[in-house]
């Protein structure tokens, strides 16, 4: 299956934050939201994404000054992305490979979704319990 079979039941809204933004306005959006990330974006291309993590490191330090910095300063560069025809196994293996938990998706240079590692754990859980359930009928028929 698919990046794109995941945004097809997802949805492809897409929150996003531009360089210049403050973390401060970030972080309100991840609260507004409910979310874990956003992708930056200058120009309609994904130049970095910005989450929880990068709120987490800029804080470490006790500098509260850090909530005034632009998110271009903090934000994980450059961005690891996906394209709808990717694999859902594939965009697992790569966020373990590289401890991630979003990916924006881009198809022909702009950002059509983004997908967390939650949304492809449970893609897989539910195509391994439909699997499971298909096996039951098929020994249950015979």
């Amino acid at each position: 299956m698919t990046i794109a079979a995941i945004l097809g039941n997802k949805g492809r809204d897409v929150v996003s934050v531009g360089p210049t933004h403050t973390v401060a306005e970030a972080i309100s959006l991840l609260a507004a939201h409910r979310i874990g990330a956003v992708p930056v974006l200058e120009s309609g291309k994904v130049v970095g994404v910005f989450s929880e993590r990068d709120v987490i490191a800029g804080l470490a330090s006790g500098d509260t000054a850090a909530l005034r910095r632009a998110v271009s300063e903090v934000m994980t560069a450059p961005a690891v992305t996906v394209d709808p025809s990717d694999s859902v196994l594939g965009a697992l293996s790569l966020m373990t490979r590289r401890r991630i938990r979003h990916l924006p998706v881009v198809q022909d240079g702009r950002v059509i979704g983004i997908v967390s590692i939650g949304d492809l754990v449970k893609y897989r859980i539910e195509r391994i319990e439909a699997d499971a359930a298909a096996m039951r009928d098929y020994i249950q028929q015979a």
